[in-house]
């Protein structure tokens, strides 16, 4: 096994790496992450290879980086912004107790900017219009089965299937990975146009949402996603969600809300709307019990 790339990286403000890189999980049996007592693990796909990240704190202040494979440049160079460091919140204030709440649960938050569009693209496209249980589900089996094992020390550690190896999975193995038509057109139409999809870093906000969208399948809210991963979007609102609009209102104005109303109850926060959404995360606000909830299906056996 080949000796690691290593990099030690300060940094000047409240740091919880469990927080600020838990977006980028998709679940707890994320083949992609892992989360020891001392450690953290992430697999990923860059334009020169697969890389594995794994991230400790050395010091106070200090985190040490430590990357295998053939993108391990490529995601070194990308830790500072990975762990919020180009996040700026100036200019957000909280307009409600409860976002308040959230601020001081969260101290040490930020957003994370993966750097790299096309693994947060996978994994939310498919999210798309299904349960938590059913996307986390394909996600296992499409890496598992057809992502890279990742380099490095750690064994059932995968990334992502690349492009390359999206376009190649046959029909019937799709059905056996539980994604529907829809999804998996969506998947092999970002596939076919992998090699722009990292303009949309480049251009950012609302401009580098327009632009993944510009991929058929791919709508406000799988752009929204998306941007709030790879360039840490504070301002993408993930419009067209199940449950957002209810979390959003009744902590808010006490009532379930629609897309709309949720964007006038978050106006006070026009340019960090997603901040604001993940403090109140952070605050404890989630989906009431009484609130409905999507089916969950299974499409291996349609």
């Amino acid at each position: 096994m080949n000796e690691p790339l290593t990099r030690d990286w300060h940094h000047d403000y409240p740091l919880d790496l469990v927080r600020v890189l838990s977006p980028l999980r998709r679940g707890n049996g994320d083949p992609t992450t892992r989360v020891e007592p001392d450690a953290l693990w992430w697999a990923s796909t860059t334009s020169a290879g697969p890389a594995t990240l794994r991230l400790r704190r050395a010091s106070r202040g200090t985190v040490r980086a430590s990357a295998w494979g053939p993108g391990a440049e490529a995601v070194l160079a990308g830790v500072p912004d990975l762990l919020g460091a180009s996040d700026d919140a100036s200019g957000f204030a909280p307009a409600h107790d409860v976002v308040t709440r959230g601020v001081k649960a969260a101290n040490g938050l930020r957003l994370c900017a993966s750097g790299r569009v096309w693994d947060v693209l996978v994994a939310a496209i498919l999210e798309q219009k299904v349960t938590n249980r059913e996307a986390w589900r394909s996600w296992r089996e499409l890496c598992r089965r057809f992502g890279h094992p990742a380099p490095g020390p750690v064994e059932e550690l995968w990334t992502a299937p690349d492009p390359r190896q999206v376009r190649q999975i046959r029909d019937w193995e799709w059905h056996r990975a539980g994604i529907d038509g829809a999804r998996r057109r969506t998947l092999l139409a970002a596939a076919s146009s992998a090699c722009s999809l990292e303009k949309a870093v480049a251009l950012r906000g609302a401009e580098g949402r327009a632009f993944l969208q510009k991929i058929p399948g791919i709508g406000p809210w799988t752009a929204a996603e998306v941007a709030q991963r790879a360039w840490g979007d504070p301002d993408a609102v993930s419009v067209g969600d199940f449950h957002l609009p209810t979390i959003v209102g009744t902590a808010l104005v006490g009532h379930p809300l629609d897309d709309e109303g949720m964007l006038e109850a978050l106006s006070p926060y026009e340019g960090h709307r997603h901040r604001a959404v993940r403090y109140l995360a952070a605050a404890g606000v989630n989906r009431p019990r009484y609130a409905p909830r999507l089916p969950v299906r299974d499409y291996r056996a349609f």
